[in-house]
């Protein structure tokens, strides 16, 4: 089946579903798959989670390619869904387009962002990415015995740059010296999923010494995590919790709590506020994970490390560079 013929048909269906589908919300992940084991999974599991707790149904969507955005959303908006939950930057632009269209409809972009006075029925959920990051740099650096860590990111974009920053950052706060190496996977949206780079970039960091590497990549980040177990170093997940991938190589993983944001989204349904919301550490939008698969990697002195930076970060004692806000970082050179 052709990808467009695939992509008909799931529209056909929404589009002869639209009475029953009334109210019910929508989800349109971003490229690189719902079960990416990161960024769409938690999502979906937000989603799922929705259902769970209310008995409600939702519809959902995995792109294919980049001209399916908009029209996911059109199919969605005319159908009835709301709200029309979307994951990734890269449909802020899709949704700006046809948000006047559909005034009745409550559009929710996940790391993007819509001018909320020129539409108003658009919600754009932002995470401090950079907070988090901080944390788990912190941890890379009390873990390595090399003095080196390493980052990887999916494509080369101010938002994963943030993570970047903030990582060097939290790992410069606890050594000084350590050298952290930074490489992005590629400039397009194949570089989310691409696992094969993943892994020759951790190779490639391994050889110059990294014995800790956070990959901020989405489904490219499986192979880094994959490689860094075989290895026999630290890796460290992103998103939704990936300790479990590796027990006993997943340093921790870096939160972010894009499955409590759809819920929310969902849940509200066409009551939703609209707006601009940013969830950080002092909203437990973003965070550091510890569980039965990496209690014995995480030392209590880490920990204690961690907590205090945390609440130093959320008392505004302690600023963490975002990237964003500037195209800058003052602990790595990209």
């Amino acid at each position: 089946m052709t990808l467009m013929k695939h992509f008909l048909g799931a529209t056909t269906a929404l589009a002869a579903s639209a009475c029953a589908a009334l109210a019910d919300p929508a989800l349109i992940y971003d490229l690189g798959g719902k079960f990416d084991k990161s960024f769409n999974e938690a999502a979906y599991n937000g989603a799922e989670a929705y259902a769970e707790a209310t008995g409600g149904s939702y519809r959902d969507i995995e792109l294919q390619s980049e001209a399916q955005r908009e029209q996911a959303l059109r199919r969605f908006a005319e159908a009835g869904f709301n709200p029309v939950v979307t994951t990734g930057f890269s449909m802020s632009s899709p949704i700006a387009s046809v948000a006047a269209d559909y005034p009745d409809t409550k559009f929710v972009t996940i790391d993007g962002f819509v001018d909320p006075e020129e539409h108003p029925n658009v919600k754009s959920i932002l995470f401090s990415e950079h907070e988090g990051s901080y944390l788990v740099g912190m941890m890379a650096a009390m873990a390595s015995e090399t003095g080196t860590v390493g980052f990887v990111g999916g494509m080369d974009i101010p938002l994963i740059r943030k993570f970047a920053c903030g990582y060097a950052q939290g790992a410069k706060a606890v050594n000084g010296d350590v050298t952290v190496i930074s490489n992005m996977t590629g400039t397009t949206p194949a570089a989310w999923n691409d696992p094969v780079k993943g892994s020759e970039l951790t190779k490639a960091q391994i050889s110059q010494g990294a014995d800790v590497i956070f990959a901020a990549a989405g489904g490219t980040g499986l192979g880094v995590l994959q490689t860094a177990a075989d290895e026999g170093i630290y890796s460290i997940g992103v998103d939704s919790n990936q300790n479990h991938l590796h027990p006993g190589s997943v340093l921790t993983s870096m939160l972010k709590r894009v499955d409590v944001a759809v819920e929310e989204a969902m849940t509200a349904g066409a009551d939703l506020e609209t707006g601009v919301e940013v969830l950080g550490l002092a909203e437990d939008g973003v965070g550091v994970a510890v569980d039965e698969n990496n209690e014995d990697l995480v030392t209590e002195e880490m920990m204690a490390a961690v907590e205090e930076a945390k609440a130093s970060i959320v008392a505004g004692d302690t600023e963490v560079h975002d990237y964003s806000s500037d195209d800058s970082c003052p602990a790595l050179s990209f």
